[in-house]
Formats: structure tokens, C-alpha cells, sequence
């Protein structure tokens, strides 16, 4: 039976089998090491995303530590309320901070702290993104993902790309779309921000 941490767009953790490009964690541990199942949904606001491998530290997975959860790819971790780790993938983190910083005309790119108090509001299945219908998918970045109640569905050059746990497809434009992805997230994105997409993109 596959562990449950597996990050659906919506910030769900959900039993997959499929493997994912990244992996991440919510700030530490979600899970009873003895049962390996979820018992809470974060510890913190330092909710990132991270490379799978990094100075070939080896973690037993669900083990002691903090729980180790995975994604589709980034443009899924960044609708599900994570940003890029400032350790395993600096480079990274600061590219997302500069253009978020850009995008919002700030002075200078913010700093982990002021980030996560930003993301933490639109995090997890209760959040509630802005329609978007099809004026508004025009204003919208690459790496936005939206939801039609149904499912998943990212934007990329211009087209809707509907997602599962596997990868994306084409897809028709559906009626009732929500943005889901955090505001800050979209600010990274629309200040040329790029993240990682699946290869089915």
C-alpha cells in the first residue's frame, strides 16, 4: 500500500503509487512513525519544496524525522502552497523571491519568514481562488493551476492542460474555473519565475 504523501494541486496528501520530480516537507513531522499514517495536516509555515536527493544524505522515509512528501512537479508544489527550499535548491528560491519581488514592486526580494506568512493563508483544500474565465486565463501566467470542481487543470502557452497524478493532457476549456494557486506564487510566476513542469507538459 503506497504512503500517503503524495501532494495533490490542492495541498491534499493522498496514497499514490506514481513517483513524483520533487519532494518536500511541511516544517516536520505529520505522520506516527509507528503506523506511517498522516495525523496532522503541517507543524509550521515552512512549507517547501526540495530536489530528491541532496549530499547524499539517506532518510528513512516516515521514519523519526519530518515527513517526506512528493510532487507531480513544481508547478503542482507551488498550487499546493510550497516555495522553493532555500537549502537544497538556493538558486532557486531566491530566482522565486526576486520575481515575486518584481512582480509586486517591492524594494528588495523578501526573505523566507514574510514569504511563508504570505503563502499560509491560501494553502489546503478550504482555500478559495478568484474565477478565472476566459478574459481572465489571458491575464494569467505559465504554471498557473486552476480547478473546475472536478479535477485539475494547469495553463501553459496559452493552453489548458489537465492534470492527474502522472502527468498532464490535453484538454477542452471547462465552465466554473478557480485559480488555485497562491497569490505570491502567481506574482513569482507573472515576475518570470520558471518553474519545473512534468515531461507530459
Amino acid at each position: 500500500m503506497p504512503l500517503q504523501n503524495r501532494v495533490w494541486p490542492d495541498g491534499e496528501l493522498v496514497s499514490h503509487p506514481c513517483r513524483g520530480l520533487l519532494m518536500g516537507n511541511r516544517g516536520g513531522r505529520l505522520h506516527d512513525p509507528a503506523t506511517k499514517t498522516i495525523r496532522r495536516w503541517q507543524t509550521s509555515r515552512r512549507w517547501i519544496c526540495c530536489v530528491l536527493s541532496f549530499k547524499n544524505r539517506r532518510r528513512e522515509v516516515m521514519g523519526k524525522g519530518y515527513t517526506e512528501l512528493f510532487f507531480l512537479d513544481e508547478v503542482t508544489a507551488l498550487a499546493a502552497g510550497h516555495r522553493p527550499c532555500f537549502e537544497c535548491r538556493r538558486a532557486e528560491a531566491q530566482a522565486y523571491a526576486r520575481a515575486a519581488a518584481r512582480h509586486l514592486g517591492l524594494e528588495a526580494a523578501p526573505g523566507a519568514d514574510w514569504m511563508d506568512l504570505q503563502l499560509a493563508p491560501e494553502r489546503g483544500p478550504r482555500w478559495q481562488g478568484k474565477p478565472a474565465d476566459g478574459a481572465a486565463l489571458r491575464t494569467l501566467p505559465d504554471g498557473t493551476m486552476l480547478t473546475d470542481g472536478a479535477g485539475f487543470l494547469a495553463l501553459k502557452s496559452g493552453r489548458l492542460l489537465r492534470w492527474s497524478p502522472d502527468g498532464y493532457a490535453a484538454t477542452n476549456l471547462p465552465d466554473g474555473l478557480q485559480v488555485i494557486t497562491p497569490a505570491l506564487s502567481l506574482a513569482a510566476l507573472s515576475g518570470g519565475y520558471q518553474p519545473i513542469w512534468y515531461h507530459t507538459s
